[in-house]
């Protein structure tokens, strides 16, 4: 624990040279612009064809989408801000590490609902149309953001019970240990991120399990078995990203040890592998693989194309 502090107060008090912190953050707002274009078309083409907006598989993609947007907009924020003003208010940086906090959470539990989905299309067909509805759709993405949220808001009411209202008008480095500093906070976090971790970690294996074994016994439903099985695996790749998020900064500290004098480029190299890379997993999944979103996905690329190749005629004044 000791190591870890130490580790943390020598990131706070080196910086990076100006050309280096500008090169960083021209990096990361190109790669969110990038991904919020991609995003974009994303949203919009769901919300342009009903038929995706009244299908569970596509409403919880599509909310996975948004999430991982303001969970992306929030800690580019948060990262251009630590360079811009090193140290910011703490009632703003609560803020900003909640909604992060939050969202972050949110994405595998989202993965896991998306799996029991598959689940419920590849190996109860019959019953799908009668537990997978619209509204019982939303009800879940509720009770996702209810788990997500409770446990975490509680870091927040401990700390105004135990801190000063002073020092919500403090400024400090915007790092989730120098707002919420209860230990105890600190092992809780820990307790919920192996509970939450396990049961989606669980899930994936189960709802994986039983569609390989449903594309054997069934020889009709093999290729959309394989699709869901894969469609299993790839959310399995992205829960593991998301695991990252958890041990990085255990890892961090193991790097320093061994790389010392390498703080910031190890920081810098954390922020986009662990935060920044798995969110390009969602496009790929959905709006490449999947054959009916890529259909209207390119009939939305293709109009846009033709709004920007188009001109408008001017009409010639006739003298």
């Amino acid at each position: 624990m000791l190591l870890v502090s130490s580790f943390f107060i020598q990131l706070v008090i080196i910086r990076d040279t100006f050309t280096t912190a500008l090169v960083k953050n021209l990096i990361v707002v190109l790669v969110w612009f990038i991904l919020t274009l991609i995003n974009s078309i994303l949203i919009a083409t769901f919300f342009r064809h009903q038929m995706f907006y009244e299908d569970p598989r596509y409403i919880l993609f599509i909310h996975m989408v948004i999430n991982d947007g303001i969970q992306l907009t929030v800690t580019i924020t948060l990262f251009i801000l630590s360079y811009i003003f090193y140290r910011i208010n703490v009632s703003l940086c609560c803020f900003f590490i909640l909604v992060a906090v939050f969202t972050t959470r949110n994405t595998p539990v989202n993965l896991a609902g998306m799996a029991i989905e598959r689940y419920i299309a590849i190996c109860k067909p019959l019953h799908y149309t009668q537990i997978c509805t619209t509204r019982r759709t939303y009800i879940v993405i509720g009770l996702i953001w209810f788990v997500c949220v409770a446990p975490d808001i509680t870091d927040l009411f401990i700390t105004l019970a135990t801190e000063p209202l002073s020092f919500f008008h403090e400024s400090v480095f915007c790092l989730r240990q120098n707002v919420f500093k209860d230990p105890i906070l600190a092992e809780k976090r820990k307790a919920f991120d192996i509970i939450y971790f396990s049961c989606v970690f669980l899930t994936l294996v189960f709802t994986y399990l039983k569609i390989m074994f449903a594309a054997r016994g069934l020889s009709t439903v093999t290729t959309s078995a394989k699709k869901a099985r894969n469609t299993i695996l790839l959310h399995g790749v992205q829960l593991a990203m998301c695991l990252l998020s958890y041990i990085s900064p255990s890892v961090e500290v193991v790097l320093h040890i061994i790389f010392p004098g390498r703080i910031l480029e190890m920081r810098y190299a954390n922020y986009l592998i662990v935060y920044i890379l798995p969110r390009f997993l969602s496009p790929i999944i959905y709006g490449v693989r999947d054959k009916q979103f890529r259909k209207y996905l390119r009939m939305s690329l293709l109009r846009c194309s033709c709004r920007c190749t188009l001109k408008p005629v001017v009409p010639l004044n006739k003298d």
